[in-house]
């Protein structure tokens, strides 16, 4: 064939090719057989054998992988591939929608938006893929560059790699593309390609993928693209990057476009005319998250109109105009996840971690070889590490110092084995709280199946919101007649005027029930008070450890606990325990502090303590400055040293006693 005749054939064999990629890769519905693919394919690697010098990157002959790399290039991304903020709850997505209309003001709305009466912006929902994040650069309709996200401002070149995949077109398929454009979106493999690459790892005595992301993300980063040639990954678009003369004014007609340059529909698309539909859309699509056959870790609302897109701008680390609301985490993490493997008759994939210390005790790490069996024939366990499989990949399990679900703070307490997130609303735990806190709080109707009803509604998202509920609302719960409604609603505003003791204990703070509420609420008398009283001052109150402190401490010291407690304010809760005040400050020792050291020789410790609580007192087991007496029995040690060092009275036990004496009879001429 003559070289002329050659460029031609090659140009329309590719054409085809790609055309009969994106039939079957794609929209998979292919027009012709196999073997006719296959049949195409052979006459273009044939030309390109007669003429080398015909061959490029982009040709889809190419797609099988080409020469190992040493080490990718940098890629330095012109607009920033940024994260997005999180959100956990409706309300989070209902902020998000007042901080957007705040910013751009009424004026800016464009009148095809704008409804009567209201003015509600369109938002464009999709799900947040969980795979690997990637830039596609196009010039003049050829592919030109594949990078990955890094750290959103430079990512690695894996052009190469990129090329292998069959469902990113080499040459868009619209005429007339663009000059430039890029693509982005995120490279996925499916729960099911996932679980036969790690058996045929498994097989190769090869260790498996901890995730279909690690796998993912492994797979594309690989120095030999033939690896990656030999994966079954696919790439699912979400947005469009760096573009000139771009043929489109929102982001849904973005999508289409770029799904007719050859690439995939993005899955369960959804354009919402206000942010409610859109809550909606994510919490539709969070309950059927076990239908989707690839991970999925949220779901992604944007602002639709792109040129409101360019108002909003951005912050150094996310868009203004787009949010990610967070599904909770699929799995526990006291849970291990393992390739499914035959133990004793029937198919293993989890096993029970009990603890953190269980983790660490038998070394067990991420990526590990590990040695099942059933504990009483029943129950899955872990025994033993294959130490001697370790390839140096592995590495040790670390408990997440926030939590999976809504990103507050997570602790561990002090002889305690489960880490706890510290949000008073998370919710994954909400429900649970709900009920805790009305039957604690006198709320007796307000039972389980009452609280499950309140929550899936959206009536009741925390504890505060109980006393939001209105007489029509709760007449539409399942069940619920006007008359039982008007009770429990009796029944919710009788516990406005709830003791504090009762408030604490309801509040559900780790290690704090009804003793240790009692304790601190004879000490503090306001919830102000728990806001700003340090660990060091808790440990002072007898029968309050490091442990019990700092579980206070941190749950004081959250955003949403404060948020709580001023809605609570605002409903009228009782959160000043006066009766308590001005019976303290009556009794003699109110304001005082003893320490008590040594062994006394007439009465227990802990019954001189209580003497001292009896008349106001407390009694703390540290001396520091604040402390007014310090008592001494035999063998008092440091505390005696420390209470000189810094000036405090100390009394032996006769003195303490004589004083007590004292004030008692003071005490009774007072009434007398």
């Amino acid at each position: 064939m003559e070289r002329e005749q050659a460029i031609q054939r090659i140009d329309v064999l590719r054409r085809l090719i790609e055309r009969h990629r994106w039939r079957y890769y794609v929209l998979d519905a292919p027009e012709i057989s196999d073997a006719q693919f296959d049949g195409l394919m052979r006459e273009l690697q044939g030309l390109e054998a007669e003429h080398p010098d015909l061959v490029t990157p982009n040709s889809p002959t190419q797609r099988v992988g080409a020469p190992p790399v040493k080490e990718f290039g940098t890629v330095r991304h012109r607009i920033p591939l940024l994260s997005l903020d999180n959100a956990f709850l409706a309300d989070d997505l209902r902020a998000f929608d007042k901080r957007v209309k705040r910013i751009l003001g009424s004026d800016a709305l464009p009148r095809a938006i704008q409804l009567p009466g209201a003015i509600d912006l369109e938002y464009a929902c999709e799900l947040k893929f969980d795979g690997l994040a990637v830039s596609l650069l196009y010039r003049q309709g050829q592919f030109a560059l594949g990078a990955t996200r890094g750290d959103g401002h430079e990512g690695e070149d894996i052009s190469t790699n990129l090329r292998t995949l069959r469902s990113i077109p080499l040459r868009l398929l619209v005429e007339d593309p663009p000059e430039l454009l890029e693509v982005r979106g995120e490279v996925i493999m499916t729960f099911a390609d996932f679980e036969a690459l790690n058996e045929e790892r498994l097989a190769r005595n090869e260790n498996p993928f901890a995730n279909p992301r690690n796998a993912a993300a492994g797979s594309v980063r690989q120095q030999d693209s033939k690896i990656t040639a030999g994966r079954k990954l696919s790439f699912y678009p979400y947005s469009v990057g760096e573009t000139s003369g771009s043929p489109f004014r929102t982001h849904d007609q973005a999508m289409a476009y770029i799904r007719a340059c050859g690439f995939k529909e993005t899955p369960a698309f959804h354009l919402a005319p206000s942010i409610e539909e859109a809550i909606a859309f994510c919490q539709e699509w969070q309950a059927k998250r076990g239908e989707i056959p690839f991970g999925v870790d949220g779901a992604v609302v944007k602002v639709n109109d792109l040129s409101l897109q360019e108002q909003l701008g951005a912050t150094t680390h996310s868009p203004r105009w787009a949010i990610a609301y967070k599904f909770p985490a699929a799995e526990e993490i006291t849970v291990a996840v393992m390739t499914p493997v035959e133990v004793d008759g029937s198919t293993v994939s989890h096993a029970s971690l009990h603890n953190e210390d269980e983790v660490r005790g038998k070394d067990i790490r991420v990526g590990d070889w590990v040695v099942l069996h059933k504990a009483g024939a029943v129950i899955p366990e872990i025994l033993s590490v294959l130490a001697e499989r370790r390839n140096g990949q592995e590495r040790p399990f670390q408990m997440p110092a926030n939590c999976p679900v809504c990103g507050a703070e997570a602790v561990r307490l002090e002889g305690e084995a489960a880490t706890r997130c510290t949000n008073i609303s998370c919710p994954a735990q909400v429900s649970e709280r709900i009920l805790h806190f009305c039957a604690v709080m006198g709320m007796e109707g307000v039972g389980p199946a009452i609280v499950v009803q309140l929550y899936k509604t959206g009536l009741a998202k925390d504890v505060a919101d109980v006393y939001s509920l209105r007489l029509e609302q709760m007449v539409e719960l399942e069940r619920m007649g006007a008359t039982l409604a008007k009770k429990l609603l009796e029944q919710i505003e009788g516990s406005k005027q709830q003791s504090l003791r009762q408030l604490i204990t309801a509040f559900g703070i780790p290690q704090v029930g009804w003793h240790v509420a009692d304790l601190l609420t004879q000490r503090y008398h306001d919830i102000e008070d728990f806001f700003q009283v340090s660990g060091e001052e808790l440990q002072a109150i007898h029968g309050i450890g490091p442990s019990i402190a700092e579980s206070i401490v941190v749950f004081f010291r959250q955003a949403e606990t404060r948020r709580i407690v001023e809605e609570l304010r605002n409903f009228g809760m009782q959160l000043r325990d006066t009766s308590s005040i001005q019976e303290n400050e009556a009794l003699p020792w109110a304001g005082k502090n003893f320490v008590f050291t040594g062994a006394l020789a007439t009465l227990p410790r802990e019954q001189a303590e209580e003497m001292v609580r009896a008349r106001g007192g407390t009694a703390s087991s540290s001396v520091s400055r604040k402390t007014s007496f310090v008592v001494i029995g035999e063998k008092p040690g440091s505390k005696a040293e420390k209470a000189r060092s810094l000036g405090v009275p100390i009394l032996d036990e006769g003195q303490f006693l004589e004083m007590l004496t004292r004030v008692d009879e003071k005490k009774g001429n007072h009434h007398a």
